[in-house]
Order: structure tokens, then C-alpha cells, then sequence
């Protein structure tokens, strides 16, 4: 064999060898740009997954005793779409999952065809049931302000702010579980107190802390208390009433073993909203109900 064909040979396997080693190392890149693919991918479904679960879990059996749940939270927009929607406990409840109850941003209100898309995502989950009828016990029953507007001459304002949890210190340091709504016109017996909605009356008469007190317990199973009441109207336990009826004055009675106590605080309206299960009584805050109704006030002759 010639010199120049072994050359020619050698030169032949070593270009092969070469292009061997080249499409090997293209078929690594490639196939590492594929498990990189396939990690992306697997991170993003675990991801979507576990904040699923995160999302759903909103909905646990102690959802109801959370703080987020208890003080209602809501933008003044929402506030403005649940005073003409048709069940504001239901809207109310998508909004407070949807947003983690005020912890995430979430615009709401939204369409109809979204609402309708997550009413029946969440519909399908555990628990639902137990937490939409919970906040419509809250919301579904309410009919008017507690105070009513005077129909006469009368100058007698009222205030209120969201006290919720802010100390109190009688009988033990605890938290504020209501809204008091403030008079201008430091008065007992001056304002009148009408129920909030229609109801059976559980409970009248005095309690230490609440003074003289009513107990209501509205159609939809929310308990709603009325507190500090100077004096009573023609009412007993177990009467009926409708949204509007008289049940008293409004006054400083209570923080006393006492019976009759008065003058240790101004003359307020201490508002209570509970929620009562076979297992325990869950307070939540009356604030925002109470800017539902704000503008709901029936006339009265102070």
C-alpha cells in the first residue's frame, strides 16, 4: 500500500473519531437541556400544588375560630357590593377565601361568570357548607341599624369605630369582642334600640360586664347581643321579633355584681355578633355589619 493512501486511511478515522466525539458531545448538551426542561416543569407543577393545597386549606376546621375569619375584614368597594347583592354572606365568603382573609390582594368584586367559576371550585371543597352558612348566619339576617334616626327635633348622634380586641380590663385583662356605638348626647333612656333582625329572644336581664342585656338569636343562627340598656321595652325570653322592633333604651349599665349599676363608663350600645356550634361560641366583629347598615335606620320620636 501506498504511503499516500495509508496517510490518506489515517487521516479518514481521525475525521470520524472526531465527528463521533462531536455529535456525543451535541447529544449531551441536548439531553441535558431536556432534564433541565423536565425539572423546570416538575418544579413549577409542585409548586402549583402545594399552593393548591395551601389555598384550600382556608377552608379547615378551625377556619371559623380564626382571627382572620373573626374580624371580617373588607374594602370600602366590597362594602359597597354586598349592600345590593342578593346573599352578601356568600359573596363575603368567596371574597375572604380569595384574598386569604385580607392577607393577599384579590379584586372583587368581579364578573358573574368568575364569581359562578369560583363558587364552584370552592362548593366542591370540605368544609364549605359549614363556612358559607356561618357567614350568611352573619350577614343574611341583617335589616337595620340598631339606633334609630330621630323623627323629631332632636339632636342625638351616634359614633362608632372598629374597637375589636382593643383592651378592657374589668374583671381581667381581654380583648373587646363588640363595637360600642358612642351617643353625643350622654343620656340613659334618651336612645331608643331596635333589633337588628327578626329572631327569637334567648336571653334578657343583667349580666356583670354587660349590664342589662338582650340576646337574639336571628333566623340564620347568629346570636346578636345588645348590651348596657338602661331599661327594657315590653319584651321577655322567647318573644319573637322583627327586624325594627323596640327593645330597650340605650345606657351605662353594667361592670358590676350589682344589679341597676351605672355611671362607670358613658352611655353606649355594646354590639356582640356570635356564632354558637355544638362545641363552642365564636365571637366576630360587629364593625363592618354595623357600616352595612349604617344608612338602614328607621325613624323613632326621641
Amino acid at each position: 500500500m501506498k504511503k499516500s493512501d495509508i496517510r490518506a486511511k489515517i487521516y479518514f478515522l481521525k475525521k470520524r473519531r472526531a465527528l463521533r466525539g462531536h455529535r456525543s458531545v451535541s447529544g449531551e448538551i441536548v439531553r441535558y437541556f431536556l432534564y433541565c426542561v423536565f425539572l423546570c416543569f416538575f418544579f413549577v407543577i409542585s409548586i402549583h400544588i402545594v399552593t393548591s393545597k395551601s389555598r384550600y386549606g382556608r377552608l379547615g376546621g378551625a377556619v371559623l375560630e380564626s382571627e382572620g375569619y373573626r374580624r371580617q375584614r373588607m374594602d370600602s368597594a366590597m362594602l359597597d357590593h354586598i349592600r345590593k347583592a342578593e346573599n352578601p354572606g356568600m359573596d363575603l365568603g368567596l371574597y375572604w377565601l380569595e384574598n386569604h382573609f385580607g392577607q393577599e390582594a384579590f379584586s372583587y368584586p368581579c364578573t358573574d361568570e368568575t364569581f359562578l367559576k369560583l363558587k364552584s371550585i370552592w362548593a366542591e371543597k370540605q368544609g364549605w357548607d359549614l363556612y358559607c352558612n356561618a357567614c350568611e348566619a352573619v350577614w343574611n339576617d341583617l335589616k337595620y341599624f340598631p339606633v334609630p334616626e330621630p323623627s323629631n327635633e332632636v339632636r342625638a348622634e351616634v359614633t362608632f369605630e372598629d374597637s375589636w380586641m382593643f383592651e378592657r380590663n374589668y374583671g381581667g385583662k381581654r380583648g373587646h369582642e363588640g363595637t360600642d356605638i358612642m351617643a353625643s348626647v350622654n343620656k340613659r333612656g334618651l336612645y331608643p334600640i331596635v333589633s337588628m333582625t327578626d329572631g327569637v329572644i334567648l336571653h334578657k336581664g343583667w349580666l356583670e360586664k354587660g349590664g342589662y342585656r338582650i340576646g337574639i338569636t336571628a333566623p340564620g343562627g347568629g346570636y346578636f347581643y345588645y348590651a348596657h340598656l338602661d331599661s327594657y321595652a315590653d319584651v321577655e325570653e322567647g318573644d319573637t321579633v322583627k327586624a325594627g322592633d323596640l327593645l330597650g333604651f340605650m345606657g351605662d349599665t353594667g361592670y358590676s355584681e350589682i344589679e341597676g349599676t351605672t355611671g362607670n363608663f358613658p352611655v353606649h350600645l355594646h354590639v356582640g355578633i356570635y356564632l354558637v356550634t355544638d362545641e363552642s361560641e365564636i365571637s366576630v366583629n360587629p364593625y363592618y355589619p354595623l357600616r352595612y347598615l349604617e344608612d338602614r335606620r328607621i325613624e323613632c320620636a326621641y
